[in-house]
């Protein structure tokens, strides 16, 4: 019997789960943009017997849940580096678009579980109130009829109500926090894998001191770390291009791999470092 071993894979979500929250908040703020402006529109007469504006307005609500799934994606992330400022911030701003959009959680969840909440057997605020004494009968008439209203622009269930004029600058907000947060997690990776990539070129006799020509480890604006090799003028190719295999071979035994931004699939890395080209540093897949 031959046993079965999953491959090397070059990327995976799970590598950077802030990249994903900046990624997928981008698309749900989309989405809940696009149903703002169906709402905003007469109903659509393709729709038989149903407003496709209430239709659009439940997936309004949808899409505005989902941003907050990617802030907290974001937040796991940041509470494992440490990054306690970010975190803060991140939070106020979840704070800030839930008091903006009261009950968004609840009405979501209502949606999405509506064999349940019908019979007042949701979580949350239906389980409470169960809790209290209530009936289930009495609790599923409390939590249930959603509407929105376009003279109003409210979408309301059971004593929810958001107003709808609110969206826009509440996702704006949330999904501005989500990226610097994304970009104190990026920074702190790639400094991170700058403290790994020089213990490694240090522990092969190879200095990174400023003072040295070369080579340099350089966090760059995009939060990634770059390595690059500048020669005093005085070096021969053939000196450059041995400490470019040093270099190269250091990071590799460190589990770090050099890439070539404008060939990517370059296996020959130290080629371009010995040129002069920078080259951005990542953690080798494993």
């Amino acid at each position: 019997m031959s046993t079965v071993t999953n491959p090397v894979v070059d990327w995976s979500p799970a590598d950077h789960p802030e990249a994903i929250a900046v990624s997928e908040i981008q698309w749900w703020e989309r989405a809940a943009e696009l149903a703002l402006f169906r709402m905003h529109d007469s109903d659509d007469h393709r729709i038989s017997w149903f407003s496709s504006r209430q239709i659009d307005a439940r997936q309004l609500i949808l899409a505005l849940r989902q941003l907050l799934a990617a802030a907290s994606l974001v937040d796991g992330r940041l509470q494992e580096l440490g990054l306690d400022q970010a975190l803060n911030a991140l939070r106020q701003a979840k704070q800030r678009y839930e008091r903006a959009l009261p009950g968004l959680t609840e009405v979501r969840n209502s949606l999405m579980h509506f064999e349940a909440w019908a019979l007042g057997a949701g979580h949350g605020p239906q389980k409470r109130r169960i809790a209290s004494g209530a009936s289930a009968r009495e609790v599923a008439s409390e939590f249930w009829g959603f509407a929105y209203d376009p003279a109003t622009e409210t979408i309301s269930l059971g004593p929810y109500t958001i107003t709808v004029t609110t969206v826009a600058s509440a996702m704006a907000r949330l999904a501005d926090a989500v990226y610097a947060a994304a970009r104190s997690v990026a920074h702190r990776n790639a400094v991170n894998l700058g403290a790994d990539a020089k213990t490694a070129l240090t522990t092969e006799g190879i200095s990174t001191d400023e003072a040295s020509p070369f080579p340099k480890l350089t966090v760059g604006s995009d939060n990634r770390l770059w390595l690059s090799m500048s020669s005093d003028g005085h070096d021969e190719e053939t000196e450059r291009r041995a400490l470019a295999d040093r270099v190269v071979g250091a990071l590799l035994a460190a589990n770090i791999r050099l890439i070539c931004p404008e060939l990517p699939n370059e296996r020959d890395v130290a080629g371009p470092l010995a040129r002069g080209d920078a080259l951005l540093c990542d953690r080798t897949p494993r």
